[in-house]
């Protein structure tokens, strides 16, 4: 009797939640690096940890980070449209942390075209996708 278990299946499970964990690992600590918490609290002083306090380093890496993490996206949305959707069931918290990660992509994607040359927002506008933003981050990594 020959029995062979198919590991495919199970390590593109693995790789992918990998692939996932450490990208949302990044972009927060990236993302955090845009405020300046990491000198404020002395974190950029430890030792190999100094490029958490410039600036324009976690910036770059950051936009690197989602850039990555859109692809990621959108190739978990094409494999689960183009295998039976109906053979995965996505659960209620699946549900609420993909309404969650779409306010993060849509108020990101309002604070890149408000650091366009010409954006036109209103401060409080600004203030207020900061604020949600964050608030979303916050509650992803709650969920």
């Amino acid at each position: 009797m020959n029995l062979r278990y198919d590991h495919t299946v199970k390590d593109k499970k693995n790789i992918t939640g990998y692939f996932y964990l450490i990208n949302v690992f990044f972009l927060i600590l990236t993302g955090f690096g845009q405020m300046p918490i990491f000198n404020r609290y002395y974190i950029a002083d430890i030792p190999g940890l100094g490029w958490l306090g410039e600036f324009y380093v976690t910036h770059y890496m950051h936009y690197l980070f989602v850039i990555m993490f859109l692809s990621f996206i959108t190739y978990i949305i094409t494999d689960y449209l183009l295998s039976k959707p109906k053979s995965i069931k996505i659960t209620s918290s699946g549900y609420s942390r993909g309404v969650i990660i779409s306010g993060i992509v849509i108020t990101g994607g309002l604070l890149v075209i408000r650091n366009l040359r010409g954006s036109g927002f209103e401060p409080g506008f600004i203030i207020f996708l900061d604020l949600s933003h964050l608030g979303l981050v916050i509650m992803l990594m709650v969920s």
